[in-house]
């Protein structure tokens, strides 16, 4: 048994050479090896397209109006007239000053008033050559009385201290009993307006130079207004579309950016002041864009984007490209690409230079061009 197992191995080893040899032969290869005949791949073919372009912006939202409540008369506070946190109309009253001393100072003056007027009634009927000098200091003591009156009045009014502006107003920093005085530099309360709302967002210098030069070259149409779009920090979109109020007329020389403010309308109040979002501005539309997949472009050692093409001889050629951003899953292409390329997208591992190819119209979801979703700069 020892001897039979001893040359068992032999004669396997000698089967598996001869059967390798045989394979040979007949002109065989062990699985695994290369593939013959072109690659297949799949293409798109590039168009030109007119495409919106956007810029994603990170900002703050900011109060439209903010006006702090001081009074303008010294007295005692009798009674708070609103409901802290609610809603306020300019003109409205908040406060109520005990306005007593300015009664008796307005009838006071009223009094001193009608005594000033019967003066001059009566010197008026004298004869003019006898009373001239009376006269005249009759008329400007009634003048005198007249703004004494007036002055009166006007403190009177102040005893009832009424919103500035419309708004939601704040809680209220003193109760009824609290001594307070004109000019005070401790605000009673805060009224905010809410509806509309600004938004405040920082684009860098060099893009706006960027932006302002691709309109002056006519590669962008930025002739319309400047609607604004919000996401919220939850990721929701914001209802309400914004418009753009204006840049700011210098750069932040610690950021390099600009500020550019947005007016939002906010009837349900759902923006308050200070709240983090993400403006998405509308920069303008390009006419005659070239989308490529972002599945179809690679970038080679030193960063650079390039793509391969079915040539007219029906091998791969490969391109340098420029790209500049996304626009959903495409690359918005300025050079290297034109439209009626055939931008190979799928097949893309067993594709070599000048190699020759089996093509197609790609058929993975990877291969459209949509261009529904608004190019983003990021």
């Amino acid at each position: 048994m020892l001897a039979i197992r001893r040359t068992a191995r032999p004669l396997l080893v000698a089967g598996a050479a001869a059967a390798a040899l045989a394979l040979a032969a007949c002109g065989g290869k062990p699985a695994g090896g290369p593939p013959h005949g072109p690659a297949q791949v799949g293409y798109v073919v590039l168009k030109a397209e007119a495409v919106p372009l956007t810029a994603s912006l990170p900002g703050r939202t900011s109060a439209y109006l903010i006006s702090d409540v001081r009074p303008q008369a010294n007295g005692i506070i009798k009674s708070r007239l609103f409901q802290e946190g609610g809603d306020v109309r300019a003109g409205q009253v908040l406060y109520q000053i005990d306005a007593a001393p300015y009664q008796a100072s307005l009838a006071s003056a009223q009094a001193a008033l009608a005594k000033s007027q019967a003066n001059l009634a009566t010197v008026s009927k004298q004869d003019y050559d006898d009373a001239n000098a009376a006269l005249q200091t009759a008329v400007a003591d009634v003048a005198a009385q007249k703004a004494a009156v007036q002055t009166a009045q006007i403190n009177l009014d102040y005893a009832r201290i009424s919103a500035p502006i419309s708004g939601r107003i704040g809680k209220s920093t003193v109760t009824p009993g609290a001594l307070v005085t004109a000019g005070q530099t401790n605000a009673l309360t805060t009224i905010t307006q809410l509806d509309p709302i600004y938004v405040d967002v920082t684009q860098s210098s060099a893009d706006l130079l960027k932006l302002k030069s691709e309109i002056a070259a006519g590669r962008l149409d930025g002739s319309g207004k400047a609607p604004v779009k919000l996401v919220l920090e939850n990721g929701q979109t914001y209802a309400q579309t914004g418009a753009l109020a204006f840049s700011d007329v210098t750069v932040d020389q610690s950021t390099g950016s600009v500020t550019l403010r947005a007016v939002f309308p906010n009837p349900n109040k759902v923006l308050l002041p200070g709240m983090y979002v993400r403006a998405v501005v509308d920069e303008g539309v390009s006419p005659n864009a070239i989308l490529a997949p972002q599945t179809g472009v690679s970038r080679d050692p030193k960063g650079d984007a390039t793509a391969f093409v079915v040539g007219a001889d029906g091998k791969a050629e490969l391109r340098q490209i420029t790209v500049s951003r996304t626009v959903g899953p495409n690359w918005l292409v300025t050079s290297g690409l034109k439209p009626g390329d055939k931008l190979i997208v799928e097949g893309l591992q067993m594709v070599r230079p000048g190699a020759p190819v089996k093509a197609a119209p790609a058929t993975q979801a990877g291969g459209a061009t949509p261009a529904t979703a608004p190019a983003q700069q990021h």
